[in-house]
This record gives C-alpha cells, sequence and structure tokens, in this order.
C-alpha cells in the first residue's frame, strides 16, 4: 500500500461518523418509499434498469452495451441516462452533433457505438421516460442506465451488478466504504450480475457467493468476466497489437482500473499510467501533460492507450491527437458456467409480456402509478 492509499484509508475510517449518519438518511428515504409515503411511478411500458449499490466501478455502461447488442437488431432501443458531468440541464436526446459536453461520456459512448439507438438523458427519470417515449413513440424498450437509487421510477426489470472483488454483501456506506445504498435493497431486482470475475472461477466460488448474496426465490445471480479487443487509434481507426515489446502510457479516468491495469501488464512490456477521476473532463493542459509523459516514455515503439469513455471526452482534441499514437481499448462482458442464453432469454421473456397486449399510444403519457 502505498503513501496516498494509506493516508485515505486513515481519512475514511475517521469518517465512519459520517458513514453512519449517511446510513440512517438512506434508510430513512427507503422506508418512506417501501412504505408508497414517498411515491413510485411504474410504466406501463418494458422498462429495465441497470444499476448497483455501490459508487462507480461495477460494469454499468458494459452491461448496457450487452443488452444493446442483443436487442437493437430486433427493437427499437432507447437508453435513458442522467448524464453524469455533462455542462447541460434538463431532458435532451443525442443528435448528430451531440458531444460528451452536452450529453455525458457514457451516452456518447452509446450513441458513437449504436447509432440506431435512441440516446436520451435526463436527470429526473420520472419525467424524461414519458417525454422520450413522445418524441420517439416507436420505441420498443428502455433500458435505464444507473438508476437503482432512482427510486420515483420502479423499472418492469431490475439488474444489479456487484464487482467480484467488491460485492456488496462485505461493503459499508459512504465515505467510509463504498455502498450509496443499503446492503438490504439486493431484493429490489429481478437479477444480480456478479462482474469482473476471473474467468477460472470455479463451481465451488461461485456457489460460495451465491449463498453470501443469498438471493430471494426467483432471483437469478449470474456471473460475468471482461474480455478485451484490439486497440484501435481514435482518428485513423486503425488497429494495433499489444505486444511484448510495447511501452503503453496509460491515460484513465474511470472509476476501477484495476482489471484494465491487470490486462495491460500482462499483455505489454512496460507501462506507465496517468489517473484522473472517474468522469473527468480533459482540458487542453492535461493534453500537453500526457503528450509530455509520453515523450518521456521508455522504448521505441510506444503508445497512448485509452478507455472508450475517454475517448469521447478526448476526441474534442482531434486536431491535436491526428499524428500522435493514441489508442482505445475496446471491451466487452461474457457470462461465465455458459449461462447467457439464460440470461438473455430472461430479459426477452420481459419485453415479450407487453408484445401484443398494447399499442405504442400508451407510451406518449400514460403510465400507472404504485
Amino acid at each position: 500500500m502505498n503513501f496516498n492509499a494509506a493516508w485515505l484509508r486513515i481519512l475514511r475510517l475517521l469518517l465512519f461518523p459520517v458513514a453512519v449518519i449517511y446510513g440512517c438518511i438512506i434508510k430513512a428515504r427507503n422506508y418512506l418509499y417501501n412504505r408508497n409515503i414517498l411515491k413510485s411511478d411504474k410504466f406501463n411500458f418494458p422498462v429495465i434498469c441497470i444499476g448497483n449499490l455501490s459508487v462507480g466501478g461495477t460494469g454499468k455502461s458494459p452491461m448496457v452495451e450487452y443488452l444493446l447488442r442483443q436487442l437493437a437488431g430486433r427493437y427499437q432501443v432507447a437508453t435513458l441516462s442522467r448524464g453524469y458531468k455533462r455542462k447541460t440541464k434538463g431532458y435532451a436526446i443525442a443528435g448528430k452533433k451531440a458531444t460528451a459536453i452536452d450529453i455525458g461520456d457514457e451516452p456518447m459512448q452509446f450513441h458513437v457505438k449504436f447509432p440506431d439507438v435512441y440516446v436520451a438523458v435526463g436527470e429526473e427519470r420520472v419525467i424524461a421516460i414519458p417525454q422520450l417515449l413522445y418524441d420517439k413513440p416507436d420505441t420498443d424498450v428502455i433500458i435505464l442506465d444507473d438508476a437503482m437509487q432512482h427510486r420515483a421510477v420502479t423499472a418492469g426489470l431490475t439488474i444489479l451488478l456487484t464487482d467480484c472483488s467488491r460485492l456488496f454483501t462485505r461493503d459499508i456506506f459512504l465515505p467510509t466504504g463504498n455502498l450509496r445504498d443499503e446492503r438490504r435493497s439486493y431484493k429490489r431486482s429481478d437479477i444480480i450480475v456478479v462482474t469482473k470475475c476471473n474467468d477460472q472461477l470455479s463451481t465451488e466460488e461461485k456457489q460460495k457467493i451465491i449463498r453470501e448474496i443469498k438471493p430471494l426465490e426467483g432471483q437469478h445471480v449470474f456471473f460475468t468476466g471482461i474480455r478485451y479487443a484490439q486497440p484501435y487509434h481514435i482518428i485513423s481507426r486503425l488497429s494495433k497489437r499489444l505486444s511484448e515489446d510495447l511501452s503503453v502510457l496509460l491515460v484513465c479516468a474511470i472509476a476501477n482500473p484495476t482489471p484494465l491495469k491487470t490486462y495491460i501488464r500482462q499483455k505489454t512490456g512496460h507501462y506507465e499510467a496517468l489517473y484522473y477521476k472517474d468522469h473527468y473532463i480533459f482540458t487542453i493542459d492535461d493534453l500537453k501533460e500526457i503528450i509530455r509523459r509520453f515523450k518521456n516514455l521508455e522504448g521505441e515503439n510506444k503508445i497512448i492507450l485509452i478507455t472508450e469513455k475517454d475517448a469521447v471526452r478526448l476526441v474534442k482534441f482531434s486536431g491535436e491527437l491526428h499524428d500522435l499514437p493514441v489508442y482505445v481499448l475496446p471491451m466487452e462482458i461474457y457470462f461465465l458456467f455458459n449461462e447467457s442464453q439464460q440470461f438473455n432469454q430472461q430479459v426477452e421473456m420481459f419485453i415479450q409480456e407487453f408484445k401484443g397486449n398494447l399499442n405504442h399510444n400508451y407510451g406518449k403519457k400514460e403510465y400507472k402509478k404504485h
């Protein structure tokens, strides 16, 4: 443990009284929703929520992309996100001129990778959903990104994610821990996905985790890992293979870079890293620092490596990046234990419950309150 990490751990421990107060507030809020004192709206429409109980780093965006790959060819899919760190407010749909500044980095990533998907943002989902369905009445299903704590809306299908190395069952409230919701809130989910698992996870380890989570009857627990594809240049899109004779400057502004660091360490001969806080908005001074660090990087065969989420925030410097070896590393999730079909079928069955029973008129402004 380095000096900064040690001090951060001490600070977190000192803030334990704050964690207790925060936990009481969250529990009181959940009590009010559970008792129907605070109202939650449920739409008569297939709405899927992807969420977690902790702050960042559980793989929500890769799960959204997995669902988009599975559904977009057969349904008109829309995503709805808060649009964290965007410079705009209120409801908006991504258009041809959208940028990460307008809609946020993760929605922009969806917009770039899935141009046929409707990508919308809005802080208040209960207001944004009817607006989205009014603007795009041919929508078949909406995926809510990071909406587990947004209890003003009750999704028809809730998928809870938890990092295998940081299970919610072993965590405590912020700021001492990483929980932003109480552990028992897992009971509000329909599916639990343990993410970022080692691909060698054994059946015994799987069953041990399931026993620790204690899923309710009807809750299925799935396990996923991360798979990286070949990097491509941010401007030219030409690909490059990672190899042991390659030196890498990793530029990373994501919540949990540990799996990425492990992968790069395994695939390259040497790497250095520049870390920024999650959703960081890069400035021209940051770019100058990245270029300076790259020039000082050892070796002749060297590149700058970034994530897809970081790429949508750096592409605004396309003029400066054109002649630099800046490569984007794509990633996706895969299901362990050959359970992808079972997961896909559960999602499909949920959507099909609405097919044939409803028409698109309900989507414009009608919903049921719970």
